[in-house]
């Protein structure tokens, strides 16, 4: 009988949040597509260090640097746990009996932007230099990779499908009275070289640096670390959610493209 009430109770909240206008939702996920745009804007400029009042480097809440790495990796943490734990089907489902299920990814990308912007907030700078790139040539070249790393990250969300990862296709759908688009297994070029190549930026845009402090050093160890960990539990939905990312998976590495992609590629045409 309680799991009963349970359910239906579940489908009373569903069929209201699904009532909520069309007008909310649109303005509900402009805006939280401008607020992960601002973030990953300030992402942009807190690790190169410049424009803004708190950096990876500086201007942040002094602390030890025992108790900076504490809250520090305390911080990345909870992006962690919320980027993952609500990209699972099983917290999906639930958040949709709470919210309309066509503004699902709007609500995983606002959380996702005021969780990256409290560690902005509250990040904890441990200045000191470990290494600095002196040389020229070297110097200008870790800026020109910190750019393409940036660059194919956010790149490669247009080359999957931008606006359905950010929320807007989902809305602009419902708006339209259209179902909801089937999910189809695609490729694009760089995912034929590599099964992460966004990760692969996000990786570039990390490490690549001229001047390495301990606190930069302790954010790129920390996000290439989750990187890690995220890919293999997107790979684990890809799977059950298309069964051919497995011949896909076996063929193609994660980050590292083979010598032989660049053939490969004219093969796959």
């Amino acid at each position: 009988m309680s799991t009963t009430s349970e359910a239906t109770a579940s489908e009373a909240r569903a069929a209201a949040a699904a009532k909520v206008p069309s007008a909310f939702s649109a303005a509900y996920a402009g805006v939280a597509y401008l607020a992960f745009l601002v973030v990953v804007v300030y992402a942009v400029l807190f690790l190169a260090g410049v424009l803004v009042p708190r950096t990876v480097d500086s201007g942040g809440p002094v602390a030890g640097a025992s108790v900076a790495i504490v809250i520090d990796v305390l911080l990345l943490a909870l992006f962690a746990v919320q980027h993952s734990v609500m990209a699972r089907a099983t917290f999906k489902r639930r958040l949709t009996t709470v919210v309309p299920k066509h503004v699902e990814r709007s609500t995983y990308v606002l959380a996702a932007a005021v969780v990256l912007g409290l560690v902005f907030w509250q990040w904890r700078p441990i200045p000191t230099v470990l290494w600095r790139v002196d040389d020229k040539t070297a110097h200008t070249a870790l800026w020109v990779l910190f750019a393409a790393g940036w660059t194919l990250g956010i790149g490669m969300t247009f080359a999957i499908d931008h606006c359905d990862m950010f929320g807007l296709r989902q809305v602009a759908r419902r708006i339209r009275g259209m179902g909801e688009s089937a999910s189809a297994f695609r490729v694009p070029w760089p995912h034929r070289l590599v099964r992460h190549p966004m990760m692969v930026g996000f990786i570039l845009a990390f490490l690549a640096t001229p001047t390495m402090t301990a606190s930069h050093l302790l954010f790129a160890i920390l996000g290439c670390s989750y990187i890690l960990v995220g890919v293999r539990l997107e790979e684990r939905d890809l799977v059950e959610a298309f069964p051919q990312y497995c011949t896909y998976a076996a063929t193609t590495p994660r980050f590292v493209p083979r010598p032989t992609a660049l053939r490969g590629r004219h093969d796959n045409r």
